[in-house]
C-alpha cells in the first residue's frame, strides 16, 4: 500500500495534474484526522512547485455556515480547492440570501458553486469524513479503467429517457431524465470547472422535476444531519410527483424524517435571520423532500462502512439522494444520500427499448 505522501501525490497529479506555481487552497478542520491528510496534501503540493495555502475552521454539519475567511479566501480565485473536511465546507451565508447567476444561467447560493460550475475558474476535490485508511486504501486505483465505465454510463444515461430501479429488498421507482445530462465523478478533475469527491467513483444524474414514482427501499447506509448511519431496519420510502411523501421503518426511518423537517425549518429560519425571500425559503423548504439525485458506485476498492463518502462510490450499489440535486433547478438545504443494495437498474430509451445496464448489483455489457 502507498504511504501518505504516496497517495497524495497519485492524488494531486492523476485527479488534478497539479502544475508549478499554481495556487492551491485547501480548507480543513483542526485536531482532526481530516487535518493530518490535508497537511500531508499541503506539503506535497509544495513540493510539486505548487502554492499551497493551509486555512482551518471549525466542523461544520449540514446546516452550518462557513467562516467568513473561508469564504473570502475562495472568493480570491484559487486554481485549486480542497475541501479536506470532517463533515462540510459549509454555507455561504451571503449568497443564500443573494444567489449569484452564473453565465450558463443557473443561480448558485454557494460562490465555491459559481466559480467551479458556473465561471468554470477552478479545480476541485472535496472529501467530506474521510479517513487515513479511506485515503490510503480507495485512492490509489486504477483511473483509466474507471474512466472507461463511466464513459459507458454516461452515454447511456445521456441516451436514455427514463430509469427503472428494482431491488430485492422491494425497491421500485421509475423517473424521467430527459433534458437531464449525466455527471461524473471518476477522479477527472485535471481541467478548469472540474470537481469532486476523492475517494472518487460514480456516475450520477439528477431527475427530472417532479416525474420520479414508486417507492425506494434503503438498505446500506444513509446520511443523516447528524452523521452517517448504517441501515438495520430498511428505509420504505414513498415517492409521488417527485417528492418524499411517506417514510416507514424503525429507528432509521424517523431519524430521516427528522432530517427533513430540518430542510424544511432552517429554511423557515433564514427568512427570520438572514433575510431570504419567503417566496425562495418556500422553494428550498419544498425540495427537502425532493428526489434530487441517481448515482451508480464504481470503485472497486469501496465498501459500505457507514462513511457516505465512500459508501456511494461502492461498486455494485446505487444510491438515490432526497434534497438539493445538481442541475441547480431544485435548490435545497440538505442532500441526503442512501444506498440501495442488489440494484437492477434498466434504461428505457427513446426508441422504446429497454436496456439492463445493472442486474442485481452486477454490471450488463
Amino acid at each position: 500500500m502507498p504511504s501518505l505522501s504516496e497517495t497524495a501525490h497519485i492524488a494531486l497529479s492523476q485527479c488534478l495534474e497539479l502544475k508549478k506555481s499554481e495556487k492551491v487552497l485547501i480548507v480543513t478542520n483542526p485536531g482532526t484526522e481530516q487535518a493530518d491528510i490535508a497537511e500531508v496534501l499541503h506539503d506535497e503540493a509544495a513540493s510539486m512547485g505548487a502554492l499551497p495555502e493551509l486555512i482551518y475552521q471549525p466542523i461544520k454539519a449540514q446546516g452550518d455556515f462557513a467562516e467568513d475567511h473561508v469564504v473570502r479566501a475562495i472568493e480570491a480565485k484559487p486554481d485549486v480547492v480542497l475541501s479536506i473536511s470532517t463533515e462540510k465546507l459549509g454555507k455561504d451565508r451571503a449568497r443564500l440570501a443573494a444567489p449569484l447567476v452564473g453565465p450558463d444561467g443557473h443561480s448558485y447560493d454557494h460562490i465555491f458553486d459559481y466559480l467551479l460550475y458556473g465561471k468554470r475558474a477552478l479545480r476541485a476535490v472535496w472529501t467530506p469524513g474521510i479517513t487515513r485508511d479511506m485515503f490510503l486504501r480507495t485512492v490509489p486505483i486504477d483511473y483509466g479503467a474507471m474512466r472507461h465505465t463511466a464513459d459507458r454510463l454516461e452515454a447511456l444515461l445521456n441516451e436514455a429517457a427514463a430509469i427503472l430501479v428494482r431491488s430485492l429488498a422491494g425497491t421500485d421507482i421509475s423517473f424521467s431524465v430527459l433534458g437531464r445530462k449525466a455527471k461524473r465523478d471518476d477522479g477527472d478533475f485535471r481541467s478548469p470547472g472540474k470537481g469532486g469527491n476523492l475517494p472518487a467513483g460514480e456516475v450520477f444524474i439528477s431527475p427530472a422535476i417532479q416525474s420520479a414514482e414508486g417507492t425506494i427501499v434503503f438498505d446500506g447506509s444513509i446520511s443523516d444531519i447528524n452523521g452517517d448511519i448504517v441501515i438495520r431496519t430498511p428505509i420504505v420510502c414513498t415517492v409521488k410527483g417527485g417528492y418524499v411523501l411517506g417514510i416507514e421503518g424503525g429507528e432509521e426511518a424517523q431519524r430521516l424524517e427528522k432530517a427533513l423537517m430540518y430542510g424544511l425549518n432552517m429554511a423557515s429560519t433564514l427568512v427570520r435571520e438572514e433575510g431570504m425571500t419567503p417566496e425562495l425559503a418556500l422553494s428550498y423548504g419544498t425540495n427537502a423532500r425532493h428526489l434530487g439525485e441517481f448515482g451508480i458506485g464504481l470503485n472497486p476498492a469501496a465498501h459500505i462502512g457507514g462513511n457516505m463518502l465512500e459508501d456511494e462510490k461502492v461498486m455494485g450499489t446505487i444510491h438515490f439522494a432526497i434534497g438539493a440535486n445538481y442541475d441547480e433547478d431544485a435548490p435545497a438545504l440538505i442532500h441526503l444520500d442512501g444506498l440501495v443494495t442488489s440494484p437492477t437498474v434498466v434504461l428505457l430509451m427513446p426508441s422504446g427499448e429497454e436496456r439492463i445496464v445493472m442486474e442485481q448489483g452486477v454490471f450488463v455489457d
